[in-house]
């Protein structure tokens, strides 16, 4: 059952429930009045703004964004699959950038499911459709080449679980893409980063074009943080990406091609015979 806690901007109140992933709280953007953060045992999921669900709070959800503007010329409808839904913010987003976009959201937790369409509801004309499955079960549903672009955010425990960081994963990743089309994918990470370097691997044992955008400091490997990684089997618009990257509110670097290569290290890719789960962020990582 949801709680009704502390008083936010505007005057909400925070909203405190338990749901399959642990204890999910939206507190009250105090900035914006009808904005809201879902944080889950205390790691910030997502952020929305239910007056402007174009504006993308988070530098990472900022960066896989990035991935739909760049996905098809301005307005044009898509069809998107999102692994992990949270609060729903790139489902949102898409809708609000490309109306009559078709997207499907894959969300494990129907408890938070259930918890963020009571409190914070879609838009009834979107065409979004959600379905409780794991998120590699509800990616085998989604008909062959079939997503303009895929995103991946999914976390259970602050960590992404281990058999969707698998060449096996990927691969049906590109199996429900049309070509041409996008993965992005949000990787957790800190120093040495041997994580995100076996995920580049992982990635590019199945698609040839990669691009991966972070904070410098995460790629320096001196702090925990979001990197996204961006792969293709066509030409990725690395110019432009780029050039959106660094001037993002928390400006960012991109990698790719060789540059890229160097920095994976010649780490080897992960089957699910071998995978584990991201690792757990440091205690300091979200304060």
């Amino acid at each position: 059952m949801a709680k009704n806690r502390r008083r936010g901007g505007g005057g909400a109140e925070a909203v405190v429930a338990t749901v399959d992933g642990g204890l999910a709280e939206l507190i009250p953007d105090r900035d914006r009045p009808r904005g809201w953060t879902l944080l889950i045992d205390g790691a910030p999921q997502s952020h929305v703004d239910l007056d402007d669900p174009a504006y993308l709070s988070f530098e990472y959800q900022r960066r896989l964004g990035h991935a739909v503007d760049l996905a098809a010329p301005e307005g044009r409808p898509l069809n998107v699959v999102h692994l992990g839904g949270g609060a729903f913010t790139l489902a949102r987003y898409v809708a609000a950038t490309r109306s009559r976009s078709t997207q499907q959201v894959v969300e494990v937790d129907a408890a938070l499911v259930q918890l963020v369409r009571e409190r914070l509801p879609l838009d009834p004309g979107a065409r979004i459709r959600v379905r409780s499955l794991d998120a590699r079960a509800g990616l085998a549903k989604v008909p062959d080449g079939w997503a303009d672009v895929v995103i991946a955010d999914v976390f259970s425990g602050a960590r992404t679980p281990a058999h969707l960081t698998s060449t096996e994963f990927v691969a049906e990743v590109r199996r429900a893409m049309r070509p041409g089309g996008c993965y992005a994918a949000n990787i957790a990470d800190g120093p040495p980063l041997a994580h995100l370097r076996a995920q580049i691997a992982t990635v590019a044992a199945v698609f040839p074009e990669l691009a991966l955008a972070a904070d410098p400091t995460v790629l320096r490997g001196r702090r925990f943080g979001n990197a996204v990684l961006f792969a293709s089997d066509s030409a990725l618009p690395v110019a432009e990406l780029t050039r959106r990257v660094a001037s993002d509110p928390y400006a960012g670097r991109v990698e790719h091609g060789r540059a890229l290569a160097d920095f994976t290290g010649g780490a080897p890719p992960v089957r699910d015979a071998n995978a584990k789960p991201s690792p757990v962020p440091p205690p300091a990582a979200f304060r």
